[in-house]
């Protein structure tokens, strides 16, 4: 279940459904894969194709990304069943 944004337009997204923050052309993508971190329980339940499901290295404790598109992702902590501050960053 999401828990926190890292990030205020994500946060705007998810509570309204649109923001000015984020290209509109991505908010669908980013809704989708939301509403999945939203419902998982586990980290295997990001496997699904397209979201390029990931750890991230050099982080502690240790941040996961999922694929939006092109060098944009979100990236966020995992702590139990619970994903913790969420971002939309590009961090290639």
């Amino acid at each position: 279940m999401i828990k926190t944004f890292k990030d205020k337009g994500l946060a705007e997204l998810w509570s309204s459904g649109k923001t000015t923050k984020i290209d509109a052309r991505m908010q669908e993508r980013i809704l989708v894969r939301l509403d999945r971190l939203d419902v998982v329980t586990t980290l295997k339940e990001l496997g699904t194709i397209g979201f390029n499901f990931h750890a991230l290295k050099g982080f502690e404790p240790t941040r996961y990304s999922i694929h939006v598109n092109g060098p944009w992702c979100l990236t966020f902590g995992f702590d139990g069943e619970d994903v913790l501050q969420i971002a939309f960053e590009q961090y290639h």
